[in-house]
């Protein structure tokens, strides 16, 4: 019994290890990253003198291919690469995406360049989005992982989210556009690499289990639209990253507003990204032990009133001090909602629902941050309360939802038989 516990935690840590590494270089070098996503918005307002709601509109349309993510996951379902599945989408992608981002560092800045290369970059990008997600919603049904490697997944995911949100203001203030875009570009030569190793603990008859297992084009969309469970999930991760205040809005109003530099609000993201962590460790450890449904329960009734405490800031350095209160608040529901939508996925249509997930997401935040600019921008005095009250109300109205979820996929903990899937 002690040696199969061993060889069971050197087969977790191997995954683990695998995963980890791919998701902090992917973070790392995403064009949606915050690294990339904050540095053009300072090249978009500093440089090219945008508005908020033309920033706004910027960061919306170039996330068009995001928008339309379910058909990358379509295609990661349907489509082998090179013989090597969700590797060969590494292989080939990755090399893509860095040839962009060479281009857009040797381009002239300009709106329509800038526009031009971030949706070529977007495009490129979902197809490894599609085969890393994919990939890391089939190993974690295979082997009753979701739980664990959604904190690891949240975990990991922030540390980049960290590090660029500390160091966007330096770089916008320091560093040029064209290294910006070069750094980018070697990032994505490090997930080239990934495609070339084949750990066994992930990768050994992933592939022939029953969760694999698909069908043709059309059998796939009738069994995605006959799914129950899909929709519940796709609709609370919509709701959960709708948040009017915390992108935009918020930029401007601790720069203009409050008379904050650049890297103060840089150091807000970090410190409210960094807050999530401890939480996301916590998540990993009691999903083993509480089931799905009151973590979610848990996690939502805490993360509803999280942004209200930004409706009483009045300098940035309040703005600092609140930061990870309000990280701290959001950690488990974050964590658990996307636990949900890996034990959603219908089997071998993992690429399908998680890209489905992540377009929503993509959508919901940049919608909510036009719709968060365009209330900001109603009232000089209190346009950001406005936005800190339309997320509140957004996040409350989550809850009802929770009861659409069918009771097989959250009845279990994490490690247990997932019947919905099975």
């Amino acid at each position: 019994m002690a040696t199969s516990d061993l060889t069971s935690a050197r087969h977790h840590r191997s995954v683990f290890f695998y995963f980890g590494g791919l998701t902090l270089v992917l973070s790392l070098g995403s064009p949606q990253g915050m690294l990339l996503d904050i540095a053009t918005s300072f090249m978009l307002k500093n440089q090219l003198h945008a508005s908020a709601p033309q920033i706004s509109l910027f960061r919306l349309l170039t996330a068009l291919p995001v928008y339309l993510s379910i058909i990358f996951g379509f295609t990661r379902d349907l489509w082998n690469p090179l013989k090597r599945h969700d590797r060969g989408f590494f292989m080939i992608f990755a090399p893509l995406t860095a040839l962009v981002f060479l281009w857009l560092a040797f381009w002239p800045l300009s709106y329509a360049g800038l526009f031009g290369g971030m949706m070529a970059a977007m495009l490129c990008y979902r197809f490894i989005a599609a085969a890393y997600q994919g990939l890391l919603a089939l190993v974690g049904q295979e082997q009753l992982m979701s739980g664990r490697l959604s904190a690891l997944w949240n975990i990991v995911g922030s540390i980049p989210a960290i590090a660029g949100a500390a160091a966007s203001g330096w770089v916008a203030e320091h560093l040029p556009p064209r290294q910006t875009f070069l750094l980018l570009a070697a990032f994505m030569a490090l997930v080239f690499l990934f495609g070339l190793i084949k750990p066994r603990a992930v990768f050994e008859h992933a592939y022939d289990l029953p969760q694999a297992r698909g069908a043709n084009l059309w059998g796939d969309i009738k069994r995605l639209l006959a799914q129950r469970a899909v929709y519940p999930a796709v609709l609370i991760m919509f709701m959960f990253q709708f948040s009017p205040g915390s992108s935009t809005p918020l930029q401007f109003y601790l720069t203009n507003n409050l008379h904050a530099s650049d890297e103060m609000y840089g150091y807000f993201n970090a410190i409210f990204a960094a807050s999530f962590i401890p939480v996301f460790f916590l998540y990993g450890y009691i999903c083993r032990f509480v089931s799905l449904k009151k973590l979610l329960w848990w996690g939502m009734i805490i993360t509803v009133p999280q942004m209200v405490p930004l409706a009483f800031i009045h300098t940035a350095g309040q703005a600092l001090l609140l930061a990870a209160p309000i990280g701290f608040m959001g950690g488990i529901a974050g964590a658990a909602i996307y636990d949900l939508a890996i034990r959603s996925c219908p089997p071998g249509m993992q690429g399908a629902l998680m890209m489905m997930i992540d377009g929503v997401s993509i959508l919901s935040m940049r919608g909510g941050d036009l719709v968060g600019s365009k209330i900001f921008s109603l009232s000089p005095s209190h346009g950001f309360l406005y936005c800190v009250i339309a997320t509140t109300i957004v996040y409350a109205l989550i809850l009802p939802v929770l009861l659409l979820i069918p009771k097989q996929i959250i009845a279990t903990s994490d490690g247990e038989v997932n019947t919905a899937v099975s």
